[in-house]
């Protein structure tokens, strides 16, 4: 009789410590839902549909390694605001290098000389 119950006892313990690991592995596994490190905030226009509101909005969702680059916002109505981004790499630095790349080149792209060069606005 005291063998059984010992024996439920340290199952119960047993199942305990085994929920508690697996609801913090969880939780330390994915960075979605995450605006991580935030360098500046970045400005984002009003639109929904707005190519730079939807990369960032992607940026904060992606469940690995990210980073999200901008122009830096500028209170001049001439200014143009171009974004890059790249979303689950393997570090967070690739993730900062990718995106830094994804905006100088949509920079370059567009040909656009006002508004600064591109930094990147948050990585996680």
């Amino acid at each position: 009789m005291k063998s059984t119950n010992s024996k439920r006892t340290a199952m119960a313990i047993f199942a305990g410590l085994l929920t508690i690991a697996a609801c913090g592995a969880g939780m330390a596994g994915s960075l979605a839902g995450s605006e991580g490190d935030k360098r500046f905030p970045p400005y984002l226009p009003r639109n929904p549909k707005d190519p730079c509101t939807k990369a960032y909005k992607a940026y904060v969702a992606a469940g690995g390694h990210s980073a999200y680059a901008t122009t830096p916002y500028a209170r001049i109505m001439s200014s143009y605001i171009v974004c890059g981004g790249h979303l689950n790499a393997p570090s967070q630095k690739t993730a900062e290098e990718l995106a830094m790349k994804s905006c100088q080149s949509t920079r370059g792209h567009y040909k656009v000389t006002t508004g600064g060069g591109c930094e990147i606005a948050a990585s996680k």
